[in-house]
This record gives structure tokens, sequence and C-alpha cells, in this order.
């Protein structure tokens, strides 16, 4: 396998996606497989979902012409090769079948929890059986673990974590199927470099599926990819990097992905943690998603995903770079002009997610300091709102955003010194942002012009 039969392997997959796409998209319009506008969604109008058969149908063409009916993995184990390993390609797209089919059905009838997490213990179940197992890993500064017993059992729990992360990122247009293109590309880099080149082809043949169907999901979506391609595109990734750490069992391998999905990872993490924290269901919906926080302080859907597939390829560089920049023998030892370049990326990287996460923060706390001061006075000018913003950000009061945060989750901000509990406000079902206070007005005063203008 060469670079040439990754690029092939991609374009075959982007354009079978492409040209099935649409035909998806009129089975779901038939059956009534569609999403709706909801507070807690982004989508403006009803619009047919199903795009992961188009998504599945481009990665099998593409997988039945560049790979072959099984992988042989020369395993490399403590920095010697040893017993290779056999994976079963048409087992493992058995179970990218299965977990399309699942998400379908989600799709068409709304399956319970249960009932979907069922379905993607199933389809990981199918991959392992196929021989996509990690049984034994080596750390930095902690050596061999091996799992002989528990090595299925544990690649189940990452398999089924990653197609609940993707899963859990395709809230706006285009976001999910961009980003996995971002991460199939970077995967297929990655797993060329470490020499699985099978699992570098079936990299790019998801990235390929996944830019195929972008060129109809991107905003304003014409269709979603739903849980039938979301599952399917978190199933394929994360048997990229089990593929990756069969042949080098070495951190590498869980490192880069781990780098690589770190903004699903991080969203998903913050998202399961609020709403554990507030004693919910792990896997209730919400609209506190990165993309649903930018969209609240006014981020447009285009730019939404621009800031995040921004932030994901640079992470990915970074990935990508740990493997290219020789600043290390893989020996213990390190090289020390190349390992302050690598040093000196990572610290880019991580100053630049600070950054981003900081200015978010700052701009949610102008958007709620605009809501609550137009709240009081709708003739407060934008001036009025900038001066506001950096008395407060001055004297140590932009803590106040927390106070806010909880307040959205049901807590209420019994900080704030005007008793305004705006935070309160129920989201508006037309649009899925901020309502209006649900609690009893004060009759407005006759010839009042400020409650003229707020009643229209």
């Amino acid at each position: 396998m060469r670079y040439s039969d990754a690029v092939f392997a991609f374009l075959v997959a982007t354009a079978v996606a492409v040209l099935l796409t649409p035909l998806a998209a009129r089975v779901a319009w038939k059956i009534r497989a569609t999403a709706k506008p909801h507070e807690r969604g982004l989508a403006e109008r009803e619009t047919p979902l199903l795009g992961g058969i188009a998504i599945l149908a481009g990665v099998i063409v593409a997988a039945a012409i560049w790979l072959p009916d099984q992988i042989i993995l020369q395993h490399v184990a403590h920095g010697r090769p040893g017993p290779g390993g056999t994976v079963d390609t048409w087992g493992v797209l058995a179970g990218a079948g299965v977990i399309t089919l699942v998400g379908a059905l989600d799709d068409w009838i709304d399956l319970p929890p249960g009932v979907k997490l069922l379905g993607q213990i199933g389809a990981a179940v199918i991959a392992v059986r196929a021989g996509a197992v990690v049984l034994d890993v080596t750390l930095p500064f902690v050596g061999a673990l091996q799992f002989p017993s528990t090595g299925g059992v544990l690649t189940v729990i990452w398999l089924v974590a990653i197609m609940n992360i993707v899963n859990f990122s395709d809230g706006v247009d285009g976001l999910a199927a961009g980003l996995c293109t971002i991460v199939g590309i970077a995967f297929t880099v990655i797993a060329f470099d470490l020499g699985v080149n099978n699992a570098a082809i079936l990299a790019a043949i998801t990235a390929g599926a996944s830019l195929g169907f972008l060129f109809h999901n991107f905003y304003p979506a014409r269709v979603f990819m739903g849980d039938a391609g979301a599952n399917l595109l978190g199933y394929l990734l994360g048997v990229v990097t089990v593929l990756g750490s069969l042949k080098t069992n070495a951190v590498v391998a869980l490192v880069a992905p781990l780098m690589i999905l770190a903004v699903p990872f991080l969203d998903t993490s913050f998202v399961v943690a609020k709403r554990l924290k507030y004693r919910q269901a792990p896997w209730n919906a919400d609209a506190n998603h990165f993309h649903h926080r930018m969209a609240r302080i006014g981020f447009s859907p285009r730019r939404t995903v621009a800031y995040l597939y921004g932030w994901t390829l640079m992470l990915a560089g970074v990935a990508i770079a740990l493997r290219f920049i020789p600043y290390s023998d893989h020996h213990g030892g390190y090289h020390l002009g190349w390992a302050l370049v690598m040093g000196g990326i990572a610290l880019l990287a991580l100053a630049a997610s600070v950054y981003l996460v900081y200015v978010l923060e700052i701009l949610k706390f102008r958007h709620h300091t605009a809501e609550h001061m137009r709240g009081l006075d709708p003739d407060t000018t934008e001036f009025e709102i900038d001066e506001a913003v950096r008395r407060d950000l001055e004297t140590g009061e932009f803590d106040r955003v927390g106070k806010w945060d909880s307040a959205a989750d049901g807590e209420g901000t019994p900080g704030r010194p005007d008793g305004v509990h705006d935070a309160r406000r129920q989201p508006d079902p037309r649009t899925g942002g901020p309502g209006v206070d649900p609690r009893p007005q004060p009759e407005p005063r006759r010839g009042d012009p400020a409650a003229a203008r707020r009643d229209g």
C-alpha cells in the first residue's frame, strides 16, 4: 500500500458519498426520518436524516477495492517483532453495517438509550471478534501493560466511547463530518508513518466518505448524517486507532488519537460532567455543547464550525509533529534542539487552546452583560456595554460567568447585586436562543415609552 492508494481510496469514497447522499435524503423524506427544529438543536427547518447510509456505501465500495479480505499485522512487542495478528476486514465492515442500521432505526423511530447502547456494544463486539482487539500497550515511565483477558472488554469500551464522542459533536451543520475528515486525514498520515498501511487506507476511506457527505451537509445543510452516520464514523475511527496500537503497542498509538480528537473529547467530558453535577442522566440531551454555547453568544453556524475546524487542525498538526520531528531516538534519549522545537509547538497549541476558551468566555460574559443592561434600560449603547465589561474585568468580576453558567442549569444567580435572574429564561422553541422570563412581569405603565418599545 502506498500514499497513492490512500489518495485514490479517499477520492472513490468521496465520490460515492457525494452521489448517494441525495438518494439517502429522498429515502429519509419518504419514511419521515427527519430532524425538526427544537430548543436543543440548531436546525432551522425540517431536514432529512439517514446521510450515514451514503457514508457507509462510500466506505464499503472503497474498502472492497483497496483493502484485502484479511489484514495481517506484525505485532511489535517492546521493541521486538512478535507474533502477528489477523483482522478480518469484512468482519469489521459487518460491525459498521450493524451500527449504521441501529443508528438509522434511531433516526426513524427514536430508540430508547439502552437499546442504542446495546447496538453500539454489539458493533464493537463484532469488531473485536474480527481481530481488532488491543492486548498490550507500552507507556513511558510505566513500561508494558498487558491485557490478556481484559483486552476485548477494554477495546469494546474504547470503541463505544469514540462512537458517542463523535455522536455528541454532531450538533451543527457540517461539524461532525468536517471534524471526521480532518481526523481521518491526520490518522492516515500517522498510520503510514507507523507502517500500518491498511489502517491508513481505512482512515483515508473514512475521511473521504465524510468529505463526500460534507458537500451536502455544510451550512445550510440539505441533509443530516443522523445517528447512523455519527456512530459509523466514530466506530471506524476507533477501529483505526486499535489497528495502530496492534502494530506498535506504543504510547503514540494512544496519544495521537487523544490529541487529534481533543476537541470532541473536551466537549463530551464537559457536557457529561455538567449533567452528572446536576444529577441528570449522561445521555439526556441538552444545549451545553461547545456549538450551543457559541450560538448563544452570537456565532453564526459557519463561524462556529470554522473555529472548531481550526482548533482540531491545530491539534492534529501537533500530533503529526510528534511523529515527524526527530526529538527522540525512541530509546530514552532526546535531541535537545528538536526537543525544544517540539516543546515550543506544543506550548503554542496549548496557549492557542487556552486563548480560544478565554475568548469564548469573554464573549459570553459580554453577551450576558448586554442582556442584563438592556433588560434594565433598552436604550443602553454598545459603548456603555463595553465600558461595563472592561470595568468588571478590571475589578475581578469576571467570575460571574461561572454563576451565570450554573443559573442556566437551574440554580439561579443568587450573587447578582441587582437580583435579576435573567438566566432562568427558557429557550425560545422557534430559535433555540434565550427566550423571555417565564415569571410574572409587572404591568407596564401607560405612556411608558420603554415599555412600549419592549412590547412592540
